[in-house]
C-alpha cells in the first residue's frame, strides 16, 4: 500500500545527509507521495561535492544510498510510531503550514510540531540570549516574557538552557497561572532535536508545558537528536517567526547573534537589553547597541516597538513601572489599542521624547518626508505626538 502524504514528507527528512535546502528543493510544489517514489525509484539521488582536481575542475557525484535508504524501512510504520509520540507534520504548500513562514527566503520544507500551530498569528516576539546567563538577565527575560504574555503576545524562544528557558517559564507563569489554566497568550518553542527528543534533557518538563500551551516545532525528524549544524539553522527559524527580536544577553559569538543577524536579514526588528560593558554576557548584545540596534528596558518598550499600547498604563511611566515592578506587579492586563501601521510604528519611535523637526524625523525614520507629515497627524490625532510650532515630540506610547 502507497504510504500516506504525511509518512513520506516526514520520511524525506530522514534520507541521510540531507539539509533544509534541498528538503525545501525537493518538496516545493509537489506531492511528497511522488517525492518519495521518485527516491525509492532511485530519479532522486544524493549528490556529493568531489574534491577540486589537479586542474581545479569540480564535478558532482551522485550515489544511489537514498534509495537503499528509502527502501529500508516501512515508511508508514515508522511515521505511526511518531505520531503515537505526539508528532505532527505539515510542508510548504500545505493549508496548515504556518503563512508567517511562505514567503521566507529560506524556509522549512518540511515541519514538526506537537501541540498547535495556530497560535502564530498571535503577535510574535523572541527573546533570545547565551545559555550562561547571568542571575539579572534570566530575570530579565523572565519578566519582560511574562509582560508580553500578558498582552497577548507569543513568545518564541529556543528552548535551551539560560535565557530562553526563563523566557518560556516567564511566559507560562502567565498562560498556566493567573489566567485560570486558560492559554491566553502561548509560548512556541523551536527546537533543534525532534520534537519528541527533549534537549537539554533536563527540560523534558519545560517542552511538556511549552507543547501544551502552545507549541514545539522543529524541522529535525522524530527522534532525532541535535546536531550541531541544526542550531543556526534552528535560529533561522526563530526569526523567521518572530515580528521583533530580543536580545537579552549575548556572549561576544553566540547562537543569538546569528538569530539576530537573520533577523535583520529579514527586516524584523531586532531590539537589546542593554548590559554592564565590562561582563562577558553583554559583549554581543551591547555590540548589538553600538550597531545600531534599538534598546528595551522592559515589556513596554517591546510592546511599543509592536505597535501595541497599553492605555491604563499611560501617564506617570505607569507601563514600565507595572513590568519592572517583578513578580509584585500590581496593574491588569488592559484593552490593546489597533496596532499602528508600520510607518506610524516607525514614526512614533523616530520622533523621540525631545523636539524634533518633520525633516529630522524622516531622517531617523528612512521615510519620505510627506508620509513622515500624514503619520504624524495620524499619531497626534491619537495622542501620541504633538506640535509645538513646528517641532514634534512624543508624549505617551
Amino acid at each position: 500500500m502507497r504510504p500516506s502524504a504525511e509518512a513520506c514528507a516526514a520520511a524525506i527528512t530522514l534520507l541521510p545527509g540531507i539539509g533544509p535546502a534541498r528538503v525545501l528543493s525537493m518538496v516545493r510544489g509537489r506531492d511528497p507521495r511522488d517525492v518519495w517514489g521518485d527516491v525509492l525509484a532511485g530519479r532522486i539521488v544524493r549528490r556529493q561535492q568531489a574534491q577540486p582536481d589537479l586542474l581545479g575542475e569540480t564535478d558532482v557525484r551522485t550515489d544511489r544510498s537514498w534509495a537503499t535508504a528509502a527502501g529500508s524501512h516501512d515508511t508508514e510504520q515508522w511515521w505511526e510510531a511518531a505520531r503515537a509520540r505526539g508528532a505532527r507534520v505539515t510542508w510548504i504548500g500545505r493549508d496548515d503550514y504556518p503563512s508567517v513562514l511562505d514567503d521566507d527566503p529560506h524556509p522549512p520544507g518540511v515541519l514538526f510540531w506537537t501541540g498547535s500551530l495556530a497560535f502564530l498569528g498571535q503577535p510574535r516576539v523572541a527573546i533570545v540570549g547565551t545559555r550562561s546567563a547571568s542571575p539579572e538577565g534570566r530575570a530579565v527575560a523572565h519578566d519582560m516574557a511574562r509582560g508580553l504574555a500578558a498582552e497577548g503576545v507569543c513568545v518564541v524562544s529556543g528552548l535551551a538552557l539560560g535565557i530562553d528557558a526563563s523566557s518560556h517559564a516567564g511566559a507560562l507563569s502567565v498562560t498556566t497561572g493567573r489566567h485560570g489554566g486558560s492559554a491566553r497568550a502561548p509560548t512556541v518553542g523551536v527546537a533543534a532535536s525532534g520534537v519528541d527528543v527533549p534537549y537539554p534533557t533536563r527540560h523534558r518538563a519545560l517542552w511538556e508545558r511549552v507543547a501544551g500551551a502552545g507549541a514545539v516545532i522543529s524541522e529535525t525528524p522524530p527522534g532525532q537528536p541535535a546536531q550541531a549544524w541544526r542550531f543556526p539553522a534552528r535560529n533561522r527559524i526563530i526569526a523567521a517567526l518572530s515580528q521583533v527580536v530580543v536580545v537579552v544577553e549575548s556572549h561576544a559569538a553566540g547562537g543569538s547573534l546569528i538569530t539576530a543577524e537573520a533577523a535583520i536579514e529579514r527586516g524584523i526588528e531586532v531590539r537589546v537589553v542593554p548590559g554592564p560593558v565590562n561582563s562577558p554576557c553583554n559583549r554581543g548584545s551591547n555590540q548589538l547597541l553600538y550597531d545600531g540596534a534599538g534598546p528595551v528596558r522592559s515589556a513596554s518598550d517591546v510592546l511599543d516597538a509592536l505597535g501595541i499600547l497599553l492605555p491604563e498604563a499611560h501617564g506617570q511611566g505607569g507601563a514600565d513601572r507595572a513590568v519592572q515592578g517583578g513578580r509584585d506587579r500590581k496593574w491588569k492586563p488592559g484593552r490593546v489599542l489597533p496596532r499602528l501601521d508600520p510607518s506610524e510604528a516607525a514614526v512614533l519611535r523616530a520622533v523621540g521624547w525631545t523636539l524634533a523637526t518633520t525633516n529630522r524625523v524622516a531622517e531617523r525614520s528612512a521615510l519620505p518626508a510627506q508620509r513622515v507629515a500624514v503619520a504624524l497627524e495620524a499619531l497626534a490625532a491619537r495622542g501620541l505626538v504633538e506640535d509645538d510650532r513646528g517641532w514634534w515630540r512624543r508624549i505617551r506610547g
